[in-house]
């Protein structure tokens, strides 16, 4: 037998041997984790209601709030229910009476189609005022207050409730604005909420009310079905919208972070990704 004819038998040889010692067999397994890190974010994370109790003190009326909640120069209102890239347009309307009054924050996805966004309510005890602001359920999650004590002297907005005034009801809603008001698109989660530190510190957290009386929002029942956005507690009727018309962030990846184990032939690897009320006019 020639040398060459020995050299590739041996090498054939080899080969059988290394693929013998070094294939796994069918019954192995290795699992990998792989994480996806989106950042993806619920509906509430577009209108921090301690940041919206910032406002309260220099405001002097239901109309001057319904301003500051939607200029842009303040920062406060991140909110886009409908997720077509445009803040949503807060609606303030009063409601209340005697020693208990309050304001309904509310916005129209379309035309009659209203959803609650929360309330601030207002109680006078003696010098003193208890004011809460309730996150909607299904928006917030259910029990979401934020709570704090004012006096007459420090919140302007005091001696406008408790004189005598004409309600305010916003007559503006989907389409239909103040001159004043300029639709404007949102910002990152990262963005608003550093553009909000520093105006969380008045308000405490609580999950249950503080005030002595209950009245109703007239808004309270005013469920929108066309929130796209994720949320907390969606209604059933939410649900079956939501199902149809995904919102950005559940075909992204779904919320926060997830983790699957899987069995196959490879070695383990992660990876991550991650005003006025007289001011009116159509725009």
């Amino acid at each position: 037998m020639s040398g060459i004819v020995k050299l590739i038998i041996g090498g054939v040889l080899f080969f059988m041997i290394v693929i013998v010692f070094f294939t796994p067999s069918e019954s192995t397994s290795y699992n990998y984790n792989v994480q996806v890190n989106s950042f993806s974010s619920y509906a509430s994370d577009g209108l921090d209601l301690q940041a919206v109790g910032s406002l309260l003190k220099d405001t002097e009326s239901a109309a001057d709030l319904e301003k500051k909640l939607n200029s842009a120069s303040t920062g406060i209102n991140n909110l886009d229910l409908n997720e077509d890239g445009a803040v949503d347009y807060i609606r303030v309307s009063e409601y209340g009476e005697g020693d208990l009054r309050g304001f309904s924050l509310s916005t129209e996805l379309s035309p009659g189609d209203e959803q609650e966004i929360a309330t601030i309510e207002v109680e006078k005890v003696g010098d003193q005022a208890k004011v809460q602001m309730h996150g909607n359920s299904q928006i917030y999650g259910p029990n979401h207050y934020h709570q704090s004590s004012f006096s007459f002297v420090d919140m302007l907005l005091l001696s406008y409730l408790f004189s005598p005034h004409t309600s305010y009801f916003s007559p503006f809603g989907y389409g239909y604005y103040p001159n004043y008001y300029n639709s404007y698109s949102t910002r990152s989660p990262d963005v608003y909420r550093s553009q909000n530190t520093g105006r969380t510190g008045q308000f405490k957290s609580s999950r249950s009310s503080n005030l002595s009386k209950k009245i109703s929002s007239p808004n309270a029942n005013k469920v929108s079905s066309r929130v796209k956005a994720p949320l907390k507690n969606p209604t059933s009727t939410q649900k079956s919208f939501q199902a149809r018309n995904p919102s950005k962030s559940v075909r992204s990846g779904g919320f926060g972070k997830s983790s699957s184990s899987l069995s196959s032939p490879r070695p383990s690897y992660r990876s991550s990704g991650g005003f006025s009320g007289s001011s009116f006019g159509g725009k």
